[in-house]
């Protein structure tokens, strides 16, 4: 009886152990097999931008599904796209190209006031100039695959961006001096002569300051707009360096870092909300 049970047992392993085989063998495997690149069109071909209608719709980009297909069917799961705008002629290199990535969506709407902030304050286009812009969209699948990398034609359009509003209030009177033990006055604020001169920054343009001034090998400082007053002070955001980065109206830090020692000219530039620095 234990001899007709011991065989009865190797007989049921060996069907579990045939069947594991079977499986393995003709399994179902999902291949990619291709799909087509998507097309893109917009809703005009001249955008219109201007400050008495910039809460209107100033265009459109609409893209068709580029229908990933696989050995299972059409799939359009987990399907990214990425949204390019360049000016012509860049051919989408320039370092300041708009790029945003979009999850599914066929469509992407901009406002006047968001594509003309893109134009004028992202992309540093020249204000009240007309520009052809070029925009395209590539389809891409979660895995990465590069043959599942799909690039559409190029939809083109003119617009000309207006001043928009500065990314950071300029000083109410016009006036900016830097305060802090990163410079000879130390955090004196009221600043005493000399420093209320040498630390005061000139007003180049309505979002535009600029001072050459000389600082400590170490310590940090902040930008004030009224001689006593912190409440209404510039400090840098999180992630600058001594010699750029950005910067916001806010009673808060971090501070400026100290250059090093040496004589600098920094520009503090109110419409973008960056500053910037060289050692003289």
């Amino acid at each position: 009886m234990k001899q007709y049970i011991k065989i009865l047992q190797s007989a049921v392993l060996g069907l579990l152990l045939l069947a594991g085989t079977s499986c393995e063998k003709y399994e179902n495997k999902l291949y990619f097999e291709g799909g087509t690149a998507p097309v893109l069109t917009g809703s005009t071909n001249a955008v219109r931008l201007t400050a008495l209608t910039e809460n209107e719709t100033a265009i459109t980009l609409r893209w068709t599904n580029p229908e990933y297909k696989f050995t299972s069917g059409v799939s359009s799961a987990n399907v990214t796209y990425t949204l390019e705008i360049d000016t012509t002629g860049a051919n989408f290199t320039s370092g300041r190209r708009y790029v945003t990535t979009i999850a599914s969506d066929l469509t992407k709407t901009f406002t006047e006031k968001e594509l003309n902030a893109i134009l004028g304050n992202d992309m540093r286009l020249t204000f009240g100039r007309l520009y052809t812009m070029q925009a395209r969209v590539t389809a891409s699948l979660a895995q990465g695959a590069s043959a599942a990398v799909l690039t559409s034609n190029v939809f083109s359009f003119t617009a000309r961006p207006f001043a928009p509003p500065p990314k950071v209030e300029p000083p109410t009177d016009g006036t900016l001096w830097l305060v802090g033990d990163a410079l000879a006055s130390g955090w004196s604020n009221p600043l005493p002569a000399p420093f209320d001169a040498t630390q005061r920054c000139t007003k180049v343009t309505d979002t535009e300051y600029r001072i050459d001034v000389t600082f400590n090998a170490s310590g940090a400082y902040k930008l004030i707009q009224t001689q006593g007053v912190w409440g209404t002070q510039y400090h840098m955001i999180t992630g600058g360096t001594a010699l750029s980065g950005t910067f916001e109206k806010r009673d808060a830090d971090p501070a400026f870092p100290s250059p090093g020692a040496g004589n600098y000219r920094m520009t503090y530039n109110f419409q973008t909300g960056e500053y910037s620095g060289v050692k003289l």
